[in-house]
Formats: structure tokens, C-alpha cells, sequence
């Protein structure tokens, strides 16, 4: 009975919720491995730490015994999953839908056991069932129960169009659980009318019902918008590894601890013991640097992280600049031009603005000396290595 707590409270870990508890532990008791299911759709080529929320998640049951499938969604993908969308989804081709499943196989094996994981297509049965099967499908639910999902509710209210096929696509994700007779569905919790859509029609085919495991979404970069492609504040497990340190060394001190509990497979006890650290004074920094390396570590391997800390250390602790900035030439009317207006044709800052606040609080450097004059005119011929913040650098020529 100790191992099944034990598992339940590691299971449970950074969940946000699990319907139901008790039939989760039910499960659990009986010993016998159950089938543990987590859906895919392939809609871009590369996975970002976001993603791997669910995966680690997957990890975690494959390493207490359970069969673990990773689902493709190759027939869903095709129509677009409508979840938190205020427009319509444009459906992928065949061809890029089996391209990036296949990207998808070799980057999920950096944190699952190739040797147990059982990765299925849905279009395996979809494809089988039919234009009939398709339309008795569709019978099992009313339009009225469809337009309860708070994204379909909002389209509708504010007139932006909703395609009759969208409706189809949470039966299409319950229909794989029936297909796979699964025991256990992870998600995100904006899949939660999805995921029990799974346990409804279970029910309907006589099976008993998946319990339901969602986790949170994870914040990018930013710390408060989910972690997307489309808002720029991810960080790809196919990101180089000195790219993967600089944007985790980037995060806010306490979404660090989000990090470490959704990404970490160190145990809680040892995260604990990080707290108890920066509690007594230590600097979260250093703590951080230790998630870098194990997050380059998983996806690289251990001399990938021991250098990527490296050239972290000489680029930002010793003053050191990189060897791969961007150089250019800007060409001038004058001859001249005021440094506001080179740091934004230089591509350093979005705006001559935002140039004007980075040098008001001294994030501007000529060959590594603040600029304290927003007014500076740099002349003609002059070549310095500029740099705003961090990690901005560019070698800039003036003509």
C-alpha cells in the first residue's frame, strides 16, 4: 500500500487535476499495468518545453510499469483542434501532418524508453470507420452540449464563424480512447471537454472510463502568456544549447520553481532543499544554472551543458562577447548618425524609444562601455561592437 501512495503522490505531482482521484488510486491498487494514453496533433515540426509537460508525465508512468502510448494525431490533425481558438484552424496537408509526426518520434524518445513505448496513428481506425461511422459518431452528441465549450460559446457570441467539422473534433479525440481502450488520458487543461468526451463515449461502448489527468500549461519566457511558437516565448528542445541556457537563464526567479516542478525529474525533496537554499541567501542564479544544465543535458547530452555554461559564464560574468554576432554596415546620408537611430537600424531595440530607455538605464554598450549620452553621435567610418542588454550584440560599421 506504501508503493501505491507513493506512486499516487508522484503521479500527482504539478497536476493540476485528475477526475476522478479516487478511481486514479482504485487503478493503481489493482497492480496490473494500465494503458496510458496522451494525444499529439503534429501541427508544426519542432516541440517546445511546453510540450513535454505531458511527456514527462508519460515518463513517470512508464517508469512505474504502465503502458505507455503516445498518440499521433495524424487524422485529427488534418481538422484542427479548435481549443482556446477564436478562428478557425486551417486543416494541414497529408504530407506536412506525416512530416512532423516523424520529428515528433525522434524528439519524445530524448525522454521516453523507445523499447516501451507504443506510438499509434488515429488515422489507424479513423481511416477504417467510414463516412457511416463518421456520421454515427456525430449522432452521439447534440449541438447544444458542443456549443458548452467555452471557446465555441465565445465564437459564437461575438460572431467569428465556426465550422461544422470542429465539432467533430473532440468526438474524434474521445472515439481513440474507445479505439485504444484506454485507462488513463493526460492533457492540458484546455483539453478538459476533450478528455471527457473520451469517458462519455467509453461509457456508451460498455468500457469503463479513462480517468482524466490534466496538468497546467506552462508559462513561456515571459512568465505569463503559455508557452507558443506564435508569441516567441518558447524554448525548443531542438534549440541549440547555448540558446536553451541564455532563455532559461532568462526567466524570473519564481518562475524558475514553476520550471523545476513541471520540467525537473529531480525529486521533490531535492527542489525542496533548493528552496530551503535561497531562503538562507543563496543566490537563485546559481540554482537556476543547475536547471539549464539538466533541461541541455536530456536534450543534448552532459558536454553540451558543461560548455553552454561555459560560454554563459565567459559572455556574461567575464564580459566576453560572442564570436557569431551579426556584423553590418549602415549607410548614412550625413555621415553620422545618433546612437538611438543605430541600435534600431542595427536591429538592437524595436524602436529609437525603447533605444533611449536601455541607455537611460545603462543597458547600452559600445565595445563594452555604457553609453551614458542618448544624444551620442557616432561618425563616419567608426566600427565598434554595440549591445543592448544581455544578449543583444551586433558588430556595426558606419558608412
Amino acid at each position: 500500500m506504501s508503493d501505491v501512495s507513493q506512486a499516487f503522490a508522484e503521479l500527482k505531482r504539478g497536476s493540476d487535476e485528475i477526475l476522478l482521484e479516487d478511481e486514479l488510486l482504485e487503478k493503481l491498487k489493482q497492480g496490473k499495468p494500465l494503458k496510458i494514453k496522451a494525444g499529439f496533433d503534429p501541427t508544426a515540426p519542432d516541440l517546445h518545453l511546453g510540450h513535454t509537460v505531458l511527456i514527462n508525465k508519460l515518463r513517470q508512468f512508464q517508469q512505474l510499469g504502465h503502458e505507455v502510448i503516445f498518440l499521433i494525431g495524424d487524422f485529427t490533425g488534418m481538422i484542427g483542434d479548435p481549443t482556446g481558438k477564436n478562428v478557425t484552424r486551417k486543416p494541414l496537408t497529408q504530407e506536412d501532418v506525416l512530416a512532423n509526426a516523424q520529428t515528433y518520434k525522434e524528439q519524445v524518445f530524448k525522454i521516453l524508453d523507445p523499447e516501451k513505448t507504443r506510438v499509434e496513428f488515429n488515422s489507424t481506425w479513423m481511416d477504417k470507420l467510414g463516412a457511416a461511422g463518421m456520421l454515427k459518431l456525430a449522432s452521439r452528441q447534440t449541438v447544444a452540449r458542443m456549443m458548452e465549450r467555452d471557446d465555441f460559446k465565445k465564437r459564437y457570441a461575438s460572431g467569428q464563424s465556426i465550422a461544422i467539422h470542429e465539432f467533430m473534433y473532440p468526438l474524434v479525440q474521445g472515439w481513440d480512447s474507445v479505439a485504444l481502450e484506454s485507462d488513463v488520458e493526460l492533457g492540458g487543461t484546455d483539453q478538459k471537454f476533450n478528455l471527457l468526451m473520451g469517458r462519455e463515449l467509453q461509457k456508451s461502448e460498455g468500457q469503463r472510463p479513462q480517468t482524466v489527468l490534466m496538468m497546467p500549461l506552462l508559462e513561456g519566457l515571459d512568465g505569463v502568456q503559455k508557452m507558443s511558437k506564435s508569441l516567441n516565448n518558447y524554448i525548443g528542445i531542438t534549440d541549440s544549447p547555448n540558446e536553451m541556457f541564455g532563455k532559461i537563464m532568462s526567466i524570473s526567479d519564481d518562475l524558475m520553481w514553476r520550471y523545476f516542478e513541471l520540467l525537473s525529474f529531480k525529486p521533490l525533496s531535492e527542489i525542496q532543499a533548493y528552496k530551503d537554499r535561497v531562503t538562507q541567501g543563496a543566490n537563485p542564479r546559481d540554482i537556476k544554472i543547475d536547471l539549464a544544465k539538466e533541461l541541455i543535458a536530456r536534450f543534448h547530452d552532459e558536454n553540451a551543458a558543461e560548455a553552454a555554461h561555459q560560454e554563459f559564464v565567459n559572455r556574461f560574468q567575464k564580459g566576453a562577447v560572442p564570436d557569431d554576432m551579426p556584423e553590418l554596415t549602415i549607410e548614412t546620408d550625413t555621415g553620422e548618425i545618433a546612437i538611438a537611430n543605430l541600435l534600431k537600424e542595427a536591429g538592437l531595440v524595436a524602436s529609437t524609444s525603447e533605444a533611449m530607455r536601455m541607455i537611460k538605464q545603462g543597458a547600452a554598450k559600445i565595445d563594452g562601455e555604457k553609453v551614458t549620452d542618448n544624444k551620442l553621435i557616432i561618425s563616419k567610418d567608426s566600427e565598434a561592437v554595440y549591445q543592448v542588454g544581455k544578449r543583444k550584440f551586433a558588430k556595426v560599421l558606419v558608412k
